[in-house]
Parts: structure tokens; sequence; C-alpha cells
């Protein structure tokens, strides 16, 4: 993801969605920060999904395989994937 890039964020702990762009912060601080009207979306501690995209033709979609990028509560990476497992439906 680059500097002033526009990311959607999605609040696992509350539910809020809002698109917003980054700021760089300083290397290797591990530092999330929402600033100005977004800032009243978040509060610390919160869980939340980070989203960049990124527009391909078609070639290059059957080529794509995404990054996921996990974190702990230290914001410490834990894993790293290119998919999401199949979702399946389970009868109640």
């Amino acid at each position: 993801m680059q500097e002033y890039q526009k990311v959607d964020i999605y609040n696992v702990t509350n539910g809020e969605r809002f698109s917003t762009y980054l700021i760089l912060a300083e290397k290797n601080s591990k530092t999330i920060s929402v600033n100005g009207a977004a800032a009243h979306k978040v509060s610390m501690n919160d869980v939340l999904i980070i989203c960049s995209y990124a527009s391909l033709d078609s070639k290059e979609v059957a080529l794509h395989k995404p990054t996921l990028v996990y974190f702990d509560k230290y914001n410490n990476i834990t894993d790293i994937k290119n998919s999401i497992s199949e979702q399946k439906l389970h009868s109640v």
C-alpha cells in the first residue's frame, strides 16, 4: 500500500465502514492511526480490516492473487495468505 492511497476500513468491533487514505508512519512503528472525522468511527483496541484495491484487466484478473495479512493485538504479523477458505453454508 502507498501513502495517500484510498483505502476502505471495516471496523469489526462496532460495524462502522468508511473510506480514508494512508498517511506515512515511522518505519517499524506498527502504527495505525485514524485522524480527522474518521477518528469518531474507531476506538483504541478496535479490530479493523483495511482494504486496498486495484483495477485489473481480464488477463490480470485471471492471474491475480490477493495478499491477506493477519496481525495480533500488538500489530505483529501472524500470517500471510493469498486466499480465503471457501465459504460453506451449514444447515441449522
